[in-house]
């Protein structure tokens, strides 16, 4: 077997058809056809079935693509290791977001990595539920994942500092106040998140501890959506601070008691340069809500 071969089996995946994969590649197609017919008979297994749709990774197929994905991605920061100079970095660096967390903070980052680092090619994908983003870092298959600190956090994450919760919505009872006491929504309508997100259970857990039960009026699977949605008067949302969206800012208000959550980076075992420089960067980045813009009177 070779990196190749799981390089081609992995664009397969993606693409559903071998055809597509090539061009992805910009290779020949009967050169990935051969690649995983070869595969395939040095595994003894069947990666891939043809449906109506496509073609689609068997079970074994699936087991096998999660490990060839952890290869590639292993073979790719080596690389990237290898050729990196003191004005040099090359490869690629894969980055994960806990879905609300650092929506201000990441982006000046990645920008000051990216003109550091012109030739550094990096993935960012954002993922609501903590528990798939714990899974990935587990596989080692992130370079860096930014999220929330939960008990399972490992013992050697990056505490970069907090995020600040604040209430969004045009209908909330208290309008002119500079903070909303979390008892005045009692029977407010709640935009919340997806039901295995960690925004969603932040709601839950600060509703619960202050006595509330949330009335659901929708549910929404992206911050600046929720925002949107409250600020048509479809119900309130509770957000970090820096996932509001821009022209939001007068809806806004923070919440009494004060809702804050710890953001942690967590760094791949035996992280190169990339995963360093950027880690460097998100610590001079601003973590408190303190800086977040007053409401409008």
């Amino acid at each position: 077997m070779s990196l190749r071969q799981f390089e081609y089996a992995l664009a397969v995946a993606e693409e559903g058809s071998v055809t597509a994969a090539a061009e992805l590649l910009h290779v020949a197609q009967p050169s990935v056809s051969q690649q995983i017919r070869g595969l395939e008979r040095e595994l003894g297994v069947e990666l891939f079935t043809r449906t109506p749709t496509g073609l689609v990774p068997t079970v074994v197929g699936r087991a096998f693509l999660r490990e060839a994905e952890a290869a590639v991605s292993a073979a790719r920061r080596a690389r990237a290791t290898a050729r990196a100079g003191a004005d040099e970095l090359v490869g690629e660096l894969v980055v994960a977001v806990q879905m609300g967390f650092g929506t201000r903070q990441l982006p000046g980052a990645l920008g000051a990595l990216r003109r550091r680092f012109p030739r550094l090619e990096v993935t960012v994908f954002e993922e609501p539920s903590s528990a798939e983003l714990e899974r990935l870092c587990r596989r080692g298959v992130l370079g860096l994942a930014l999220m929330a600190a939960c008990e399972r956090s490992p013992a050697d994450a990056h505490h970069l500092g907090d995020e600040e919760f604040v209430v969004v919505g045009a209908g909330h009872r208290q309008p002119g106040a500079d903070r909303v006491e979390l008892r005045e929504l009692d029977g407010e309508p709640w935009v919340r998140f997806d039901r295995d997100s960690a925004l969603d259970g932040v709601l839950l857990n600060v509703l619960r501890e202050n006595g509330l039960t949330p009335v659901t009026a929708a549910r929404a699977s992206q911050t600046a959506t929720a925002v949107r949605w409250a600020a048509h008067g479809l119900g309130v949302t509770l957000v970090p601070a820096s996932a509001v969206p821009h022209g939001h800012e007068h809806l806004v208000r923070p919440v009494l008691p004060a809702v804050s959550q710890p953001v942690i980076a967590v760094v791949r075992p035996g992280a190169g340069p990339a995963e360093a420089a950027l880690l460097e960067l998100l610590r001079k980045e601003t973590w408190s809500g303190s800086d977040f813009p007053s409401p409008t009177r």
